[in-house]
């Protein structure tokens, strides 16, 4: 019986060009669906993230717990999901080209370049990443400018009007890209580290203790596959690993986002002078790495949900 990773490079299809299409386009519903229903179940937490990030005048004084039920108090219940639409038309395009990405770009350095071992899924996964972002950036922009506004003090009345306000007033399209650098330098680390570090405990687990870890997949009872509590601890460790590490440049790339929405926005103008700011004036717990603990308790649901769900449309779409 043979072990598949969880982002798997698919068997060689020798038909004809339009069923690879067809795979491809099943990978990509299998991948934005799971992307979707992970976001969903952790909304409430990304909404608090971002109002603390970017010290929110409302929210600044209070810590993760306390936001989360000052919310509803202040907004009501569906305030911990604003943001949430913007985020569901971002997320179901950007899980599918991640992992489409991924699988092409391992391919690339395994046999084009000649590298391979870990350090081929490491940047592997960096480039999958960076390659999403770039094509998403633009409704995470969005995403991040709805979840910041409180209520009574709306700037944007929803998707299509950030959309127009923003390139009318911020520059054009050069204002949908505003914070790319830092999100990009963020993403490398933490997507490769990602991908590296969950692949890793993954192999291991199956090469080591395969009876423990491992079950046949109901698709194709050839392969095994981790278990679903497994790929939950799994995907965890990986998730906290990588976000510690790229934690610093994601408070900038959200800083750097809201723009002209924070009252200090003039001097938050590029990665360097963001990260300095921040430093200079919050400190490293409280500035750089404020809500952290909050990325910590999201690794946990939003894995869990990701994989179940992939792992049920795989099988729904016959993808093993």
């Amino acid at each position: 019986m043979t072990s598949e990773a969880a982002v798997s490079t698919p068997p060689a299809i020798s038909s004809a060009p339009a069923k690879r299409d067809y795979y491809w386009l099943r990978s990509f519903v299998a991948g934005g669906v799971a992307g979707c229903c992970a976001k969903t179940t952790i909304a409430p937490l990304d909404r608090v993230k971002i109002l603390l990030q970017a010290q929110n005048p409302h929210y600044k004084h209070l810590g993760v717990f306390a936001t989360l039920k000052a919310v509803p108090k202040k907004e009501g219940f569906l305030g911990l999901y604003k943001g949430n639409g913007a985020m569901m038309v971002r997320i179901f395009p950007y899980g599918a080209i991640q992992f489409m990405a991924f699988d092409s770009y391992k391919k690339l350095l395994s046999k084009q370049i000649g590298i391979s071992g870990h350090i081929h899924r490491l940047m592997a996964g960096s480039m999958a990443g960076m390659t999403a972002v770039i094509c998403t950036y633009p409704l995470d922009v969005i995403r991040a400018r709805l979840a910041f506004q409180v209520t009574g003090e709306h700037r944007y009345t929803g998707i299509a009007n950030a959309f127009h306000t923003i390139y009318l007033k911020e520059g054009g399209v050069s204002g949908f890209y505003r914070g790319l650098t830092p999100t990009l330098i963020g993403m490398a680390p933490y997507a490769g580290f990602s991908f590296f570090t969950f692949g890793t405990l993954k192999s291991l687990g199956l090469k080591h203790f395969p009876e423990t870890v491992g079950r046949p997949s109901s698709d194709n009872p050839d392969v095994l596959i981790l278990k679903p509590q497994v790929n939950l601890l799994c995907g965890g460790v990986a998730g906290a690993i990588a976000q510690t590490i790229s934690y610093p440049l994601d408070v900038a790339r959200r800083r750097m986002q809201l723009g002209a929405v924070l009252p200090d926005s003039e001097k938050c103008t590029s990665l360097s002078k963001t990260l300095t700011y921040v430093y200079n004036k919050y400190g490293i717990k409280k500035g750089l790495y404020r809500g952290l603990s909050l990325n910590y308790i999201r690794c946990v649901p939003s894995q869990a949900v990701a994989f179940t769900t992939y792992e049920f449309m795989k099988q729904v779409l016959h993808l093993n």
